[in-house]
């Protein structure tokens, strides 16, 4: 059975096999945990960027993670918010789901992500959570055989760790399109 743990931290020095990054559409480095992912990995990243074309929305795409603890990268590109009326909860859901598909293909035992879509792009932080973990468990439910032994949710604020905590906490049999509907 696969660990779900949540943690308070500088997702750029954990010593996990992947980390997830809340990229934009360019996958060329951006503000927040993008930033700081690409500030920590070092100019390799972003050439390496360069030669994949972006990432749709809902997306996910795996580079090396250079300098970083991790050997791996993976760029999700989670929604804007736009009220909850453009498919916002569906694409970030698919977030999750591609990342852990993609650190299972590489090989990955271990994955942290942040929280996708709560910076900038304005993702209401409770139901991101909610959506986020609902996704992950339902990924590994799927997916027994996937490799992947521990997820780490990691917090950047009391908001978000609060929020993560909560969703972890909740029954494991609760589907994403279940919380999704929540407000």
């Amino acid at each position: 059975m696969t660990a779900l743990k949540v943690m308070r931290g500088d997702i750029t020095k954990l010593d996990v096999d992947a980390i997830v990054n809340a990229a934009n559409t360019s996958l060329l480095g951006g503000g927040g945990v993008d930033g700081a992912i690409h500030r920590a990995a070092g100019p390799e990243l972003l050439e390496e960027c360069r030669t994949l074309g972006g990432c749709p929305t809902g997306e996910a795409r795996i580079t090396r993670g250079y300098r970083l603890p991790a050997k791996w990268v993976i760029h999700a590109v989670g929604p804007v918010w736009h009220g909850g009326e453009r498919g916002e909860d569906a694409l970030l859901a698919s977030c999750y789901r591609n990342s852990l598909r993609l650190a299972a293909e590489a090989g990955a035992r271990t994955v942290a992500f942040p929280a996708i879509s709560c910076g900038v792009y304005r993702f209401p932080v409770r139901r991101a959570a909610r959506i986020a973990v609902n996704a992950v468990r339902d990924y590994l439910r799927e997916h027994p055989r996937c490799g992947i032994e521990e997820v780490d949710f990691v917090a950047f604020d009391d908001a978000v760790f609060d929020a993560l905590r909560e969703a972890v906490g909740r029954l494991p049999e609760q589907g994403a399109d279940e919380a999704a509907g929540e407000a």
